[in-house]
């Protein structure tokens, strides 16, 4: 009896560890999308929230995700937001509503 506790134990510690070497995740690559050269109201439309910290923006492409970041003109300068949250939109399927977090250029 101990002997059948103690090999399942061991197929589980097994099948664990085969999983966490050969399963890792990959990492995240996120992807920078450049909106300097579109206007906005026009080609997007970014609503500020938190004095510029945050935002909520509308736009449209296939392929933008959580942790991408998005650079935008504000007056003169170019700012770097990061994706926090986005939904699609079901009609344009590649219209897209996001909550931006302001970031630092790195």
């Amino acid at each position: 009896m101990f002997h059948t506790r103690s090999g399942i134990n061991l197929n589980i510690i097994f099948l664990s560890f085969y999983n966490f070497v050969f399963n890792k995740r990959k990492p995240l690559q996120t992807k920078t999308y450049d909106y300097t050269q579109d206007i906005n109201g026009r080609d997007y439309i970014f609503e500020s929230v938190d004095n510029q910290v945050k935002g909520y923006m509308t736009g449209q492409g296939k392929g933008v995700k959580r942790g991408d970041y998005i650079i935008l003109r504000d007056s003169s300068n170019a700012c770097r937001y990061q994706v926090e949250d986005i939904d699609y939109y079901s009609e344009p399927p590649d219209m897209w509503i996001a909550l931006l977090q302001k970031v630092d250029f790195e």
